[in-house]
């Protein structure tokens, strides 16, 4: 039976708000894999070991730099969807919910326990579907402390989103964003890119 055929009202269909499954039993087989590697393999580890977690992570299709640093202790839903650029770093504790991509430019930093969010739902649809939207965190963006973006957002490039502020619309370039909803409080010096610290 496809989607189309599908009878929402038909009580032999289980929708995902009332116990129903959202994605399919294979890709929910490669999640649970997925989660038990990353608990057994790295979770554990240190610092030092940044090149095994990211070869964990290239082992479940995220396409990942070199450089680029993801602590032991962050939570990625889905490496396929997850794409890191130069020197990208995701601290600990950090949740990455990418049911849809996201991409961490070159030189970006994602600080401890912040959220980013790809996936909500339609609330004008009485089944509640899952929409996901991809999150842009452009080159020498910071997202602080505790801080949230949500789907279908981009931050801009050396854009900063302070501690436990909430990005729910795009932050725009070199731009200093607290509070929640996050709103400008003043501009960043594009001197201040970690291009230049190799210069000094």
């Amino acid at each position: 039976m496809n989607r189309e055929q599908i009878d929402f009202d038909s009580p032999e269909v289980l929708l995902p708000r009332f116990g129903g499954a959202t994605f399919s039993v294979k890709f929910r087989a490669m999640r649970l894999l997925w989660a038990i590697c990353w608990f057994m393999l790295a979770v554990w580890t240190p610092r030092q070991m940044g090149w095994w977690r990211l070869s964990l992570l290239r082992c479940f299709g995220a396409r990942v730099h070199s450089t680029a640093s993801v602590n032991g202790r962050a939570r990625i839903w889905w490496p396929g969807n997850l794409v890191m650029g130069e020197f990208a770093l995701i601290g600990p504790g950090v949740i990455c919910y990418n049911v849809a991509r996201v991409t961490i430019g070159d030189h970006a930093i994602v600080s401890q326990r912040a959220h980013l969010c790809t996936g909500t739902h339609d609330i004008q649809d009485s089944r509640f579907p899952l929409i996901s939207k991809p999150i842009t965190l452009q080159a020498n963006c910071w997202v602080a402390a505790e801080a949230f973006v949500g789907p279908d957002v981009i931050v801009g490039e050396g854009a900063v989103l302070g501690a436990r502020g909430v990005a729910a619309k795009s932050l725009e370039a070199w731009t200093v964003y607290v509070g929640n909803p996050a709103r400008p409080v003043g501009r960043r010096n594009p001197a201040a890119a970690a291009c230049y610290a190799y210069k000094r």
